[in-house]
């Protein structure tokens, strides 16, 4: 199949190129860093062969980096095997991609490959959404987090021996209580996780479990590489993932200032194209 066909599928963008964006609005958003988007919400165009169309309208809105999905785990992303092809479309529209999710199973039975298909497509981190420990009904044991941290060490291990940064997000058994310990499984990591070899990358729509960023940011100053953003209403949690950055309840240049001590390299919005337009947007206006 051919991935660099650039049809619109149904999707109401912008055919704009990237230099064709007002000279007024800034390419960069906060903390003076690159705005990004998360491609897995916008899957289903990869999938259909217009990955070249995708990089074309994120470039015209004014996102420059994407964080990208790999193509064994994921099946919409298959079509991107070919790395170095990837990187070209990308360097066509003015794109990086220094960040990635890689399934665990995945990085288990292949990571030299996963590695390389990275550092082709120029990524310099990679992680994986979660460390899928065993859990019965939100709740798991410190043995099972320990073993999963373990694991998880020796992998990022692996990853800096190749000069690239693992990194964890957090899913379900990151939030799941930990067994006559009281404490969220995401916070016991932090403790058992090596530092420097796996970073964090906070989930912000997560934060209605984990607690609120910030405390995060400035209680393990040097820990989190990357930030998934999503507008959270805490007033309404039902509104969850429909809803853009900056038209919610948070206090972003808050949340940002605080990212500067937590170490942040990379921010991407992960929500669908409308509220993908939205928030990037308000990230271009913003001055922190």
């Amino acid at each position: 199949m051919d991935f660099k066909r650039e049809s619109r599928e149904g999707i109401e963008t912008s055919h704009a190129a990237p230099g064709s964006l007002s000279a007024s609005r800034p390419l960069t958003g906060p903390l003076g860093l690159p705005i990004g988007s998360q491609t897995y919400p916008h899957r289903q165009r990869i999938k259909e062969g217009d990955f070249a169309g995708l990089c074309r309208d994120m470039a015209s809105i004014g996102i420059r980096d994407v964080e990208m999905c790999d193509p064994v785990s994921y099946p919409e992303f298959e079509i991107l095997r070919d790395g170095k092809e990837v990187r070209k479309i990308l360097d066509d529209h003015g794109l990086s991609c220094p960040s990635g999710h890689f399934g665990l199973d995945a990085l288990r039975a292949n990571q030299k490959e996963l590695i390389a298909w990275a550092k082709d497509v120029g990524m310099t981190q990679m992680g994986t959404a979660t460390l899928g420990g065993e859990m019965h009904n939100g709740v798991t044991t410190m043995d099972a987090v320990k073993r999963a941290a373990d694991e998880y060490n020796r992998i990022g291990a692996e990853a800096d021996r190749a000069g690239v940064q693992q990194f964890l997000h957090d899913e379900d058994f990151e939030m799941a209580e930990v067994e006559g310990d009281g404490r969220l499984v995401y916070t016991v990591l932090l403790d058992l996780l090596d530092p420097e070899l796996v970073k964090m990358q906070f989930q912000i729509s997560a934060m209605t479990v984990v607690g609120d960023p910030v405390e995060y940011f400035n209680k393990y100053p040097g820990r989190f590489t990357s930030m998934h953003l999503q507008g959270v209403d805490l007033n309404d949690k039902s509104r969850a993932w429909r809803v853009a950055v900056g038209q919610d309840s948070l206090n972003w240049p808050r949340i940002f200032e605080a990212a500067k001590a937590g170490g942040l390299k990379n921010y991407f919005v992960e929500l669908n194209w409308e509220l993908t337009k939205e928030s990037v947007a308000y990230l271009r206006s913003m001055n922190v």
